[in-house]
Order: C-alpha cells, then sequence, then structure tokens
C-alpha cells in the first residue's frame, strides 16, 4: 500500500518529467491585451513568452543576454576598462603626433 511519501515522491518526480521536457522543448505562451473604450482602442499589449533551458535558447538563435548589461553586470566593468583604455590610446597616439611633427620640422639653430 503506498504511503504518503510515495504520493509525495510521484508527484515531485513528475513535475520534475514536465520541467524537464519544458526545458527541453521550450514552451512559447504569446497573447494581446487590448483596452478600448467606445470602440477606441487606447492600449495594446503584446505579450511574448518563451520558457526553455540556455542551450535550448542558444540553438535557436537568442542569446541577448550576453548583451544585456543588466544581465551581465561584468559587462559593464569591461566597457568602463576599455574606454579608459581607448582615452590612453589617443593620448599616446597624440604624442607621436607631436613627437613626428617635432622631429620634421626644421631646426632654426
Amino acid at each position: 500500500m503506498p504511503t504518503l511519501t510515495d504520493v509525495g515522491h510521484g508527484r515531485a518526480s513528475g513535475l520534475v518529467d514536465v520541467l524537464d521536457r519544458i526545458l527541453d522543448k521550450g514552451l512559447v505562451v504569446a497573447g494581446d491585451v487590448k483596452v478600448s473604450l467606445a470602440e477606441v482602442e487606447l492600449l495594446t499589449i503584446r505579450i511574448r513568452l518563451l520558457i526553455c533551458s540556455i542551450d535550448k535558447a542558444e540553438q535557436i538563435g537568442l542569446d541577448w543576454w550576453r548583451f544585456d548589461h543588466h544581465f551581465a553586470p561584468g559587462k559593464q566593468m569591461l566597457s568602463a576598462e576599455n574606454e579608459e583604455l581607448k582615452k590612453q590610446i589617443r593620448m599616446l597616439q597624440r604624442k607621436i603626433a607631436e613627437l613626428t611633427r617635432r622631429r620634421s620640422a626644421p631646426s632654426l639653430t
């Protein structure tokens, strides 16, 4: 005779199987919400929800989280460092150009 723990365990494994299948195959929920007053459309909200694993998302070409600074906080630090390096390069290029002009200018002595 099954006990309460056996029944709960069966539900848990069933839920795990369902979640595994959803993450493996993906699940799309789409819908539109329209708000109208006296047959005049005031607001339209288009909802598109995709639930899947990261691997599946990459397979279908979704990788926006790699470039969104809200999801990749380390990118902000890299971006700031990149900007600082660009400033240093511009400064060095100006100094090289100035030194090159000094050497190529005729001496007055």
